[in-house]
């Protein structure tokens, strides 16, 4: 029996020339996947033109670079095409002033999946939300998968990704925006005043928000557990509080 095979993602660019070429062309990138201990003069410049455009750089196992890769000639190194251009923060809130609306924004913990991702670009999108925050590492990015999952809400979602998330909100906060963080032992959501210019923060499908970025939130909202689970997926939390934030606007 022929051995299973990955196929070929849509998003993935193998090969140093192919590489170095997209972010040569500014191209939006989410990542790049280097081989461990990969050490070659031309890996290292596009190493170097990486950190320069602030794109993140992991090292895995070569091996892994075969599977993503597909069997096409990586040469050690890989790159993650985002679907689309990323925007800043900066943009979503003169995007917000632009419709004479009062910010609505949704800020994502490190949340890894990228199906969540999807389904929440998609909710934000029905729900009249002006953009959603990710950060650079350790989270999901623009991925085809999650283009996939938005369906197609993607095109039409501004997209921030930002260095911390912490700062981020701080500088939110400065901006009249009221943070509220969705997390366990926090006000009930339904007893909050969600009417102003907000933000909703989402944390990572098993952790949660982090400390740092729960203890800067203004407000700590809970969904009410009424069955022997704990918790609901991210992405249905996200749901269930952006049309009641949708709801506390009109």
């Amino acid at each position: 029996m022929k051995e299973k095979t990955a196929e070929p993602k849509p998003d993935v660019i193998s090969g140093r020339n192919p590489v170095s070429e997209a972010i040569r062309s500014g191209r939006p990138i989410d990542k790049l996947m280097v081989a461990r201990g990969e050490k070659s003069g031309a890996v290292v410049g596009i190493i170097a033109k990486a950190v320069e455009r602030g794109i993140p750089v992991k090292e895995v196992d070569r091996a892994k670079l075969d599977f993503i890769s597909a069997g096409a000639a990586h040469q050690g190194i890989i790159a993650f095409v985002a679907a689309k251009e990323y925007c800043t923060p900066d943009d979503i809130l003169k995007y917000a002033e632009q419709r004479g609306e009062a910010p609505f924004i949704i800020v994502l913990d490190e949340l890894e999946d990228p199906h969540n991702l999807g389904a929440i670009i998609r909710t934000a999108e029905c729900a009249g939300a002006h953009g959603v925050i990710v950060p650079k590492r350790r989270s999901a990015g623009l991925s085809y998968t999650v283009s996939k999952a938005s369906a197609g809400a993607v095109e039409y979602m501004n997209v921030a990704r930002v260095t911390n998330i912490a700062a981020t909100v701080d500088e939110l906060k400065k901006r009249g925006v009221w943070v509220f963080g969705a997390d366990m032992n926090g006000e009930s959501y339904t007893s909050c005043d969600f009417s102003g210019a907000c933000a909703l923060v989402i944390g990572n499908e098993g952790k949660g928000i982090s400390r740092l970025v729960r203890e800067k939130c203004d407000v700590i909202v809970s969904l009410p557990m009424k069955g022997r689970i704990s918790s609901l997926n991210a992405s249905v939390a996200a749901g269930i509080l952006m049309y009641k934030i949708m709801e506390g606007r009109e």
